[in-house]
């Protein structure tokens, strides 16, 4: 039962924040809060009743797929359940501590809206309730961008919406495409009906495959797909943006979900229909990213380019499709977006320390708590660099060694050392003028926000650093989740239990 809790949670809780009294007052952020921290409890027990390596089904109604809709519980979807809502208490803590939240008097419910959104989005099994969850975080999203208002908020949200309309419109056009080839949308089923399907079906199911992955491109920001994030990232305030931080890895996962379930070797013309592209997509986004950081101008800029740079990253590891270059992927994807997250929550609070909301890469004299926060942006520039100590330098070292063997190793080398190479002379630069130049420069800025606003802050650093002191537990545990979305069959067995006709022999 606790399968649904994750979305019927935030559900209800977004709508209780609706109600005037409640959103007019302080109880919002009670209510969120208490909330959030519930789901993180709930997504730690997922995980754990998951990591005995069984997959469960919950079937709503009781209806047997794929007639219904199922919500499927494996090692992958929990993990991207517990990455969210644990990077969601620690943004929503910043946000109340720092008053972000009553900006607008909508914050709280799109916030749980787009917890609602992502959590469906990573326990569907059927992808048109994925495209049904992707719309209801977009237009959550679409809300979180314009909170607090501006000119430039304003622009870079049309921008947004307009992009994401034209990736929804294909989504669907790529839903139709699917569905009119094989009869159903249900992942499991449809693994089964493409691996049979006759030889003049063939070349339209690839087309849909390829306009379904070119959509989760887009999510994820694959180069040349990346050139609405940085807009979008840098123009809405820096708590949102860390939230936004989980917002790629939903593109990177049904990446990985559909291709290897859907488009695997089993697929006939399909087969691993992203793989000619997907490699070469990713090295250059690794480039684009970090030269963005190199280039940028002020810190949110700079942190929307590193997610970008990260996603590049995590992707050149993904788009081989194999069961090592994955378990390496998918031991730095947490690490990924809890480095990107933490540099856009040092972002706010150096902008704030500074006396304003301006976050440019400019010296502009010392401020209270400097030796803090240049503490955290280190640590925040070490984390997403992938330098170490921390777990980013060994997510990058499993990366390179697993693809040591690769048809593109040297190619591959060349762009993660290279963009690591950039990344260490954009933050350098970086830190550099907010905490070297500046602090001679003036009067001490007195501070006016509260000690405790760092909190979330230093907890993203403890989860980068446990990340690093626990990487055996976590190796393995990535190890398993590959071994287990690898394993076709066993997932095909789980959703399709109650038909057995369609069994499948585990792989």
């Amino acid at each position: 039962m606790l399968t649904i809790v994750p979305i019927l949670l935030p559900a209800v809780v977004a709508a209780i924040t609706l109600i005037r009294m409640v959103r007019t007052t302080r109880l919002g952020a009670i209510f969120s809060l208490a909330s959030s921290a519930a789901l993180v409890a709930v997504a730690i027990a997922l995980f754990a009743e998951a990591s005995d390596g069984v997959i469960r089904v919950y079937r709503l109604g009781d209806w047997p797929a794929p007639f219904g809709i199922v919500l499927v519980l494996d090692r992958l979807s929990t993990m991207m359940v517990l990455l969210t809502n644990v990077l969601a208490l620690c943004v929503l803590v910043h946000s109340v501590v720092t008053q972000l939240d009553r900006r607008g008097w909508h914050f709280h419910p799109m916030f749980q809206f787009q917890l609602l959104g992502l959590n469906g989005a990573f326990l569907t099994g059927d992808l048109f309730n994925l495209f049904v969850f992707f719309e209801v975080l977009l237009i959550a999203s679409y809300g979180l961008i314009l909170h607090g208002q501006g000119a430039a908020r304003l622009q870079a949200g049309v921008q947004y919406v307009v992009v994401n309309l034209v990736g929804s419109t294909l989504f669907l056009i790529a839903l139709g495409i699917l569905y009119g080839t094989t009869g159903t949308l249900n992942m499991a089923d449809m693994a089964l009906r493409v691996a049979a399907a006759p030889a003049g079906d063939q070349p339209l199911i690839r087309i849909g495959a390829q306009v379904l992955i070119v959509v989760f491109a887009l999510k994820a920001a694959l180069l040349p797909l990346q050139l609405w994030l940085p807009r979008a990232y840098s123009s809405t305030s820096a708590p949102v943006a860390a939230l936004f931080a989980i917002l790629t890895k939903v593109g990177v996962y049904s990446i990985l979900r559909t291709t290897v379930l859907i488009f695997g070797a089993d697929a006939g013309a399909a087969a691993w229909a992203p793989a000619a592209w997907m490699l070469p997509a990713s090295l250059l986004t690794i480039v684009a990213g970090f030269v963005g950081v190199l280039a940028a101008k002020d810190m949110r800029l700079m942190a929307a380019f590193g997610i970008i740079g990260s996603t590049g990253t995590l992707l050149s590891a993904i788009a081989l499709f194999q069961p090592d270059t994955v378990a390496a992927g998918l031991y730095y994807l947490p690490h990924s977006v809890l480095a990107g997250a933490l540099m856009f929550l040092v972002a706010d609070l150096v902008a704030r320390a500074r006396g304003d909301t301006d976050d440019a890469l400019t010296p502009d004299g010392p401020f209270a708590r400097m030796g803090q926060y240049g503490a955290l942006f280190m640590l925040a520039a070490i984390a997403l660099a992938g330098l170490p100590p921390l777990s980013g330098f060994i997510g990058k070292l499993l990366i390179l060694a697993a693809s040591a063997d690769a048809p593109f190793a040297a190619w591959i080398w060349a762009a993660i050392l290279g963009g690591t190479f950039l990344a260490i002379l954009g933050l350098a630069r970086a830190g550099s003028i907010l905490f070297w130049k500046s602090r001679d420069g003036g009067e001490l800025t007195a501070s006016r926000i509260s000690a405790w606003a760092s909190a979330p802050a230093w907890v993203l650093c403890a989860l980068l650093a446990a990340l690093t002191l626990f990487a055996g537990p976590v190796t393995r545990n990535a190890e398993a989740t590959s071994a287990q979305i690898f394993a076709v069959g066993g997932y095909v067995n789980a959703v399709l239990v109650d038909q057995p006709a369609f069994e499948m022999e585990a792989k």
